[in-house]
Protein backbone atom coordinates (compact mmCIF):
# COMPACT_ATOMS: atom_id res chain seq x y z
CA UNK A 1 0.00 0.00 0.00
CA UNK A 2 1.30 3.33 -0.82
CA UNK A 3 0.22 7.02 -0.64
CA UNK A 4 1.85 10.08 -1.70
CA UNK A 5 0.80 13.57 -1.27
CA UNK A 6 1.70 16.30 -3.86
CA UNK A 7 4.56 18.84 -3.52
CA UNK A 8 6.81 17.07 -1.26
CA UNK A 9 9.06 19.33 0.76
CA UNK A 10 11.34 18.03 2.97
CA UNK A 11 11.33 19.10 6.46
CA UNK A 12 14.52 20.00 8.33
CA UNK A 13 15.91 17.18 9.70
CA UNK A 14 19.35 19.09 11.58
CA UNK A 15 21.14 15.21 9.87
CA UNK A 16 24.74 14.61 9.07
CA UNK A 17 26.14 12.15 6.53
CA UNK A 18 24.29 8.84 6.42
CA UNK A 19 21.36 7.44 8.18
CA UNK A 20 20.68 7.67 11.71
CA UNK A 21 18.08 6.72 14.39
CA UNK A 22 16.35 9.72 16.29
CA UNK A 23 17.02 9.80 19.76
CA UNK A 24 13.52 10.33 20.72
CA UNK A 25 10.78 7.44 20.80
CA UNK A 26 7.28 7.32 21.77
CA UNK A 27 6.19 3.79 23.12
CA UNK A 28 7.45 1.54 19.90
CA UNK A 29 7.52 4.56 17.75
CA UNK A 30 10.89 4.45 16.20
CA UNK A 31 11.69 7.76 13.82
CA UNK A 32 14.63 7.78 11.40
CA UNK A 33 15.94 10.14 9.13
CA UNK A 34 17.69 10.04 5.46
CA UNK A 35 16.09 6.90 5.81
CA UNK A 36 16.69 3.67 3.32
CA UNK A 37 14.12 2.50 1.95
CA UNK A 38 14.90 0.01 -0.80
CA UNK A 39 15.29 -2.93 1.82
CA UNK A 40 11.68 -2.43 2.60
CA UNK A 41 10.52 -2.92 -0.68
CA UNK A 42 10.60 -6.57 -2.93
CA UNK A 43 13.15 -4.94 -5.43
CA UNK A 44 15.77 -3.64 -3.13
CA UNK A 45 15.96 -0.19 -5.11
CA UNK A 46 15.06 3.40 -4.66
CA UNK A 47 16.53 6.40 -2.94
CA UNK A 48 16.04 6.84 1.11
CA UNK A 49 13.04 8.81 3.13
CA UNK A 50 13.66 11.90 4.38
CA UNK A 51 11.94 10.39 7.89
CA UNK A 52 10.91 7.14 8.47
CA UNK A 53 8.35 6.40 10.91
CA UNK A 54 7.78 2.64 12.02
CA UNK A 55 4.40 2.24 14.11
CA UNK A 56 3.32 -0.95 15.65
CA UNK A 57 -0.17 -0.04 17.24
CA UNK A 58 -3.15 1.51 14.93
CA UNK A 59 -2.63 4.74 17.67
CA UNK A 60 0.73 4.96 16.41
CA UNK A 61 -0.30 4.59 12.52
CA UNK A 62 -2.99 6.95 13.34
CA UNK A 63 -0.75 9.52 15.71
CA UNK A 64 1.96 9.56 12.31
CA UNK A 65 -0.51 10.40 9.90
CA UNK A 66 -2.47 13.43 11.90
CA UNK A 67 0.98 15.10 12.24
CA UNK A 68 2.03 14.62 8.94
CA UNK A 69 -1.60 16.00 7.51
CA UNK A 70 -1.58 18.66 10.60
CA UNK A 71 2.47 20.07 9.37
CA UNK A 72 1.48 19.16 5.34
CA UNK A 73 4.05 17.10 4.82
CA UNK A 74 4.26 14.53 2.31
CA UNK A 75 3.36 11.06 3.24
CA UNK A 76 4.17 7.56 2.09
CA UNK A 77 2.85 4.37 3.72
CA UNK A 78 4.65 1.44 3.32
CA UNK A 79 3.59 -2.13 4.10
CA UNK A 80 5.27 -5.13 2.99
CA UNK A 81 7.06 -3.24 0.15
CA UNK A 82 5.89 -5.29 -2.57
CA UNK A 83 3.79 -3.39 -4.47
CA UNK A 84 6.26 -0.25 -4.86
CA UNK A 85 9.18 1.34 -6.88
CA UNK A 86 10.50 4.10 -5.42
CA UNK A 87 12.44 6.31 -7.43
CA UNK A 88 16.53 6.76 -6.93
CA UNK A 89 16.19 10.06 -5.37
CA UNK A 90 13.96 8.60 -2.86
CA UNK A 91 11.21 10.77 -1.07
CA UNK A 92 11.10 13.84 0.22
CA UNK A 93 8.73 13.70 3.23
CA UNK A 94 7.39 11.04 6.11
CA UNK A 95 7.16 7.35 5.16
CA UNK A 96 5.33 5.54 7.44
CA UNK A 97 6.27 1.35 7.88
CA UNK A 98 2.82 0.11 9.28
CA UNK A 99 4.55 -2.83 11.60
CA UNK A 100 1.12 -3.67 13.42
CA UNK A 101 0.46 -7.20 14.50
CA UNK A 102 -2.87 -9.07 14.87
CA UNK A 103 -4.21 -12.33 13.79
CA UNK A 104 -8.04 -13.25 15.54
CA UNK A 105 -10.16 -15.74 14.65
CA UNK A 106 -14.10 -15.74 15.52
CA UNK A 107 -15.65 -18.53 14.37
CA UNK A 108 -15.20 -18.79 10.50
CA UNK A 109 -14.31 -14.53 11.01
CA UNK A 110 -10.54 -13.29 10.68
CA UNK A 111 -9.19 -10.28 11.41
CA UNK A 112 -6.24 -9.12 10.31
CA UNK A 113 -4.07 -6.12 11.22
CA UNK A 114 -2.87 -4.34 8.46
CA UNK A 115 1.51 -5.06 8.82
CA UNK A 116 0.73 -9.08 9.66
CA UNK A 117 2.39 -10.86 6.83
CA UNK A 118 0.03 -11.86 4.06
CA UNK A 119 1.72 -15.15 3.25
CA UNK A 120 2.25 -16.24 7.26
CA UNK A 121 -1.35 -15.38 7.78
CA UNK A 122 -2.33 -17.25 5.03
CA UNK A 123 -0.92 -20.33 6.83
CA UNK A 124 -2.18 -19.71 9.58
CA UNK A 125 -6.22 -19.94 8.28
CA UNK A 126 -5.01 -23.29 6.25
CA UNK A 127 -3.72 -24.71 9.70
CA UNK A 128 -7.22 -23.87 11.46
CA UNK A 129 -9.20 -25.69 9.01
CA UNK A 130 -10.76 -22.53 6.86
CA UNK A 131 -10.96 -22.00 3.48
CA UNK A 132 -11.16 -19.03 0.92
CA UNK A 133 -7.62 -17.54 0.71
CA UNK A 134 -5.37 -20.56 0.48
CA UNK A 135 -4.57 -20.03 -3.29
CA UNK A 136 -3.55 -16.97 -2.27
CA UNK A 137 -0.43 -18.12 -0.50
CA UNK A 138 3.02 -16.90 -1.19
CA UNK A 139 1.85 -13.65 -2.26
CA UNK A 140 4.33 -11.15 -0.78
CA UNK A 141 3.56 -8.43 1.16
CA UNK A 142 1.15 -7.29 4.13
CA UNK A 143 -2.40 -7.78 4.93
CA UNK A 144 -3.22 -4.04 4.88
CA UNK A 145 -2.41 -3.90 1.04
CA UNK A 146 -4.80 -6.81 -0.26
CA UNK A 147 -8.21 -4.77 -0.45
CA UNK A 148 -6.59 -2.01 -2.01
CA UNK A 149 -5.32 -4.00 -4.60
CA UNK A 150 -8.24 -6.71 -4.42
CA UNK A 151 -5.44 -9.24 -4.92
CA UNK A 152 -5.42 -12.52 -6.65
CA UNK A 153 -4.01 -15.74 -7.86
CA UNK A 154 -5.10 -18.75 -9.10
CA UNK A 155 -8.95 -18.20 -8.85
CA UNK A 156 -9.28 -16.28 -6.03
CA UNK A 157 -9.44 -12.34 -4.90
CA UNK A 158 -9.77 -11.46 -1.37
CA UNK A 159 -13.13 -9.27 -2.46
CA UNK A 160 -14.63 -12.69 -2.22
CA UNK A 161 -13.97 -12.93 1.49
CA UNK A 162 -13.62 -9.78 2.82
CA UNK A 163 -16.58 -8.52 5.03
CA UNK A 164 -15.05 -5.04 6.04
CA UNK A 165 -12.27 -3.03 6.05
CA UNK A 166 -11.21 -1.02 9.02
CA UNK A 167 -9.34 1.72 7.86
CA UNK A 168 -8.20 5.96 9.27
CA UNK A 169 -10.11 8.56 7.13
CA UNK A 170 -7.82 11.63 6.24
CA UNK A 171 -10.26 13.50 4.65
CA UNK A 172 -12.98 13.01 8.14
CA UNK A 173 -10.14 12.75 10.56
CA UNK A 174 -11.63 9.75 11.76
CA UNK A 175 -11.71 5.91 11.45
CA UNK A 176 -14.27 4.61 9.60
CA UNK A 177 -15.61 0.56 8.43
CA UNK A 178 -16.19 0.30 5.09
CA UNK A 179 -18.50 -3.05 3.93
CA UNK A 180 -17.66 -5.39 0.92
CA UNK A 181 -20.58 -3.87 -1.52
CA UNK A 182 -18.79 -0.23 -0.26
CA UNK A 183 -15.40 -1.23 -1.59
CA UNK A 184 -15.84 -0.90 -5.38
CA UNK A 185 -13.46 -3.93 -5.74
CA UNK A 186 -12.66 -5.19 -9.24
CA UNK A 187 -9.84 -6.57 -10.78
CA UNK A 188 -6.75 -4.98 -9.16
CA UNK A 189 -9.00 -2.59 -8.07
CA UNK A 190 -10.35 -0.53 -5.17
CA UNK A 191 -12.66 2.52 -3.53
CA UNK A 192 -8.83 2.70 -1.28
CA UNK A 193 -7.15 2.49 -4.97
CA UNK A 194 -9.30 5.02 -6.67
CA UNK A 195 -8.42 7.52 -3.75
CA UNK A 196 -5.37 6.43 -2.51
CA UNK A 197 -4.52 9.71 -0.57
CA UNK A 198 -7.67 9.34 1.33
CA UNK A 199 -7.29 5.93 3.54
CA UNK A 200 -5.21 4.60 5.77
CA UNK A 201 -5.84 0.51 5.88
CA UNK A 202 -5.71 -0.64 9.77
CA UNK A 203 -7.30 -4.09 9.62
CA UNK A 204 -9.05 -6.43 7.43
CA UNK A 205 -12.13 -8.56 8.31
CA UNK A 206 -12.78 -11.94 6.37
CA UNK A 207 -15.37 -14.51 6.27
CA UNK A 208 -13.67 -17.28 5.50
CA UNK A 209 -15.52 -21.00 5.39
CA UNK A 210 -15.52 -24.43 7.35
CA UNK A 211 -15.54 -26.95 4.54
CA UNK A 212 -14.55 -29.58 6.91
CA UNK A 213 -10.70 -29.08 5.69
CA UNK A 214 -11.49 -29.10 2.13
CA UNK A 215 -10.34 -26.29 0.09
CA UNK A 216 -13.16 -23.50 -1.90
CA UNK A 217 -13.83 -24.73 -5.12
CA UNK A 218 -10.36 -25.33 -6.88
CA UNK A 219 -11.36 -22.73 -10.18
CA UNK A 220 -7.74 -21.75 -12.03
CA UNK A 221 -7.37 -24.88 -14.38
CA UNK A 222 -3.49 -25.15 -14.16
CA UNK A 223 -3.99 -25.74 -10.23
CA UNK A 224 -6.81 -27.91 -10.43
CA UNK A 225 -4.44 -30.11 -13.72
CA UNK A 226 -1.49 -29.91 -11.03
CA UNK A 227 -4.11 -31.57 -7.98
CA UNK A 228 -5.77 -34.00 -10.62
CA UNK A 229 -9.38 -32.59 -10.44
CA UNK A 230 -11.79 -30.78 -12.50
CA UNK A 231 -12.27 -27.44 -11.80
CA UNK A 232 -14.90 -26.86 -9.09
CA UNK A 233 -13.06 -29.50 -7.26
CA UNK A 234 -12.48 -29.29 -3.89
CA UNK A 235 -9.27 -31.10 -2.49
CA UNK A 236 -7.42 -30.54 1.16
CA UNK A 237 -6.66 -27.40 2.32
CA UNK A 238 -3.10 -28.29 3.00
CA UNK A 239 -2.56 -29.46 -0.48
CA UNK A 240 -4.22 -27.03 -1.88
CA UNK A 241 -1.90 -24.52 -0.42
CA UNK A 242 1.54 -26.43 -1.12
CA UNK A 243 0.24 -26.61 -4.88
CA UNK A 244 0.16 -23.13 -5.19
CA UNK A 245 3.47 -22.50 -3.37
CA UNK A 246 5.06 -25.08 -6.09
CA UNK A 247 3.68 -23.86 -8.86
CA UNK A 248 4.29 -19.81 -7.60
CA UNK A 249 8.04 -20.70 -7.03
CA UNK A 250 8.37 -22.47 -10.44
CA UNK A 251 7.64 -18.89 -11.65
CA UNK A 252 9.79 -17.45 -9.36
CA UNK A 253 7.34 -16.04 -7.16
CA UNK A 254 7.84 -16.58 -3.57
CA UNK A 255 10.45 -14.44 -2.52
CA UNK A 256 14.00 -16.12 -2.03
CA UNK A 257 16.40 -14.11 -0.65
CA UNK A 258 19.21 -15.78 -2.86
CA UNK A 259 17.18 -15.69 -6.33
CA UNK A 260 17.54 -12.32 -8.07
CA UNK A 261 14.35 -13.95 -10.13
CA UNK A 262 11.66 -13.46 -6.93
CA UNK A 263 13.68 -9.29 -6.86
CA UNK A 264 10.47 -8.10 -8.39
CA UNK A 265 6.61 -7.00 -7.80
CA UNK A 266 5.84 -10.32 -9.21
CA UNK A 267 3.33 -9.20 -11.96
CA UNK A 268 4.45 -5.72 -13.04
CA UNK A 269 1.66 -5.55 -15.88
CA UNK A 270 -2.34 -6.09 -14.73
CA UNK A 271 -3.85 -8.10 -17.63
CA UNK A 272 -5.73 -5.87 -19.87
CA UNK A 273 -8.95 -5.93 -20.28
CA UNK A 274 -10.56 -4.45 -24.07
CA UNK A 275 -14.01 -3.20 -25.07
CA UNK A 276 -15.16 -6.18 -27.85
CA UNK A 277 -14.36 -3.45 -30.28
CA UNK A 278 -10.92 -3.11 -28.80
CA UNK A 279 -10.54 -7.06 -29.13
CA UNK A 280 -11.60 -7.52 -32.34
CA UNK A 281 -9.13 -4.99 -33.92
CA UNK A 282 -6.09 -6.73 -31.19
CA UNK A 283 -7.38 -10.32 -32.93
CA UNK A 284 -6.59 -8.77 -35.88
CA UNK A 285 -2.86 -7.54 -35.41
CA UNK A 286 -2.01 -10.81 -33.80
CA UNK A 287 -3.51 -12.28 -36.95
CA UNK A 288 -1.49 -10.07 -38.96
CA UNK A 289 1.92 -10.73 -37.09
CA UNK A 290 1.50 -14.43 -36.10
CA UNK A 291 -0.49 -15.48 -38.20
CA UNK A 292 -4.15 -16.83 -39.12
CA UNK A 293 -3.62 -19.69 -36.63
CA UNK A 294 -2.88 -17.48 -33.85
CA UNK A 295 -5.31 -17.55 -30.77
CA UNK A 296 -4.45 -15.38 -27.73
CA UNK A 297 -6.30 -15.98 -24.81
CA UNK A 298 -9.08 -14.50 -23.81
CA UNK A 299 -11.60 -14.39 -20.95
CA UNK A 300 -15.10 -12.93 -20.85
CA UNK A 301 -14.68 -9.65 -18.25
CA UNK A 302 -18.34 -8.40 -18.15
CA UNK A 303 -20.56 -6.03 -20.24
CA UNK A 304 -18.76 -6.27 -23.35
CA UNK A 305 -15.45 -6.91 -22.12
CA UNK A 306 -12.87 -9.50 -22.60
CA UNK A 307 -9.45 -9.78 -20.88
CA UNK A 308 -6.64 -11.01 -21.94
CA UNK A 309 -3.15 -12.14 -20.93
CA UNK A 310 -0.21 -9.78 -20.76
CA UNK A 311 2.31 -12.78 -20.04
CA UNK A 312 0.87 -13.74 -23.73
CA UNK A 313 1.76 -10.46 -25.59
CA UNK A 314 4.90 -9.43 -23.55
CA UNK A 315 6.26 -13.07 -25.05
CA UNK A 316 4.97 -12.88 -28.41
CA UNK A 317 6.22 -9.20 -28.67
CA UNK A 318 9.74 -10.54 -28.45
CA UNK A 319 10.29 -10.33 -24.72
CA UNK A 320 10.93 -13.38 -23.49
CA UNK A 321 11.90 -14.88 -20.37
CA UNK A 322 15.42 -13.61 -19.77
CA UNK A 323 15.00 -10.54 -21.94
CA UNK A 324 17.73 -7.85 -20.97
CA UNK A 325 21.17 -7.28 -20.07
CA UNK A 326 21.49 -4.80 -18.02
CA UNK A 327 20.80 -4.71 -14.09
CA UNK A 328 17.16 -4.86 -14.71
CA UNK A 329 15.86 -8.24 -16.71
CA UNK A 330 12.74 -9.67 -17.16
CA UNK A 331 12.33 -12.97 -14.87
CA UNK A 332 14.10 -16.04 -16.41
CA UNK A 333 10.83 -17.84 -14.49
CA UNK A 334 7.59 -15.37 -16.04
CA UNK A 335 7.78 -13.05 -18.45
CA UNK A 336 5.48 -10.48 -16.32
CA UNK A 337 7.88 -10.05 -13.45
CA UNK A 338 10.65 -7.59 -14.21
CA UNK A 339 13.56 -8.28 -11.74
CA UNK A 340 16.84 -6.52 -10.15
CA UNK A 341 19.86 -8.42 -10.77
CA UNK A 342 21.31 -7.12 -7.46
CA UNK A 343 22.40 -3.82 -8.44
CA UNK A 344 19.75 -1.91 -10.51
CA UNK A 345 18.37 1.42 -9.99
CA UNK A 346 14.67 2.46 -10.24
CA UNK A 347 16.10 4.05 -13.90
CA UNK A 348 17.29 0.75 -15.15
CA UNK A 349 13.88 -0.79 -14.16
CA UNK A 350 11.69 1.65 -15.42
CA UNK A 351 13.95 2.26 -18.92
CA UNK A 352 12.73 -2.03 -18.77
CA UNK A 353 9.43 -1.28 -18.41
CA UNK A 354 9.08 1.34 -20.86
CA UNK A 355 10.65 -0.84 -23.09
CA UNK A 356 8.04 -3.68 -23.00
CA UNK A 357 5.00 -0.99 -22.79
CA UNK A 358 5.94 0.38 -25.88
CA UNK A 359 7.12 -2.85 -27.85
CA UNK A 360 4.02 -4.61 -26.78
CA UNK A 361 1.79 -1.36 -27.92
CA UNK A 362 4.04 -1.33 -31.26
CA UNK A 363 3.27 -4.59 -31.89
CA UNK A 364 -0.48 -5.27 -30.96
CA UNK A 365 -1.85 -1.80 -30.05
CA UNK A 366 -2.56 -2.58 -26.68
CA UNK A 367 -1.28 -0.44 -23.68
CA UNK A 368 -0.22 -2.55 -20.45
CA UNK A 369 -0.51 -0.81 -17.53
CA UNK A 370 1.84 -1.27 -14.03
CA UNK A 371 0.75 -2.89 -11.21
CA UNK A 372 2.99 -1.79 -9.21
CA UNK A 373 2.65 1.89 -7.36
CA UNK A 374 5.29 4.55 -8.28
CA UNK A 375 7.13 6.75 -5.49
CA UNK A 376 8.57 10.38 -7.04
CA UNK A 377 8.59 8.55 -10.85
CA UNK A 378 6.01 7.12 -13.27
CA UNK A 379 6.65 5.24 -16.48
Amino acid sequence: MSVQDPQPRRPRTGTGNGPHVALRKLNRVTVTYDAPLAPLTTFRLGGPAARLVTATTDDEVIAAVREADDSGTPLLIIGGGSNLVIGDDGFDGTALRIATTGFALDGTRLELAAGEVWTDAVARTVAAGLAGIECLAGIPGSAGATPIQNVGAYGQEVSATIAEVVAYDRDLGAVVTVGNADCAFSYRHSRFKADPARYVVLRVRFDLEDAGGLSAPVKYAEVARALGVEPGGRVPLALARETVLRTRASKGMVLDPEDHDTWSAGSFFTNPILSDAEYDAFIGRVHDRLGPEAQPPGWPAGDGHVKTSAAWLIDKAGFTKGYGSGPARISTKHTLALTNRGHAKAEDLLALAREVRDGVHAAFGVTLVNEPVTVGVSL
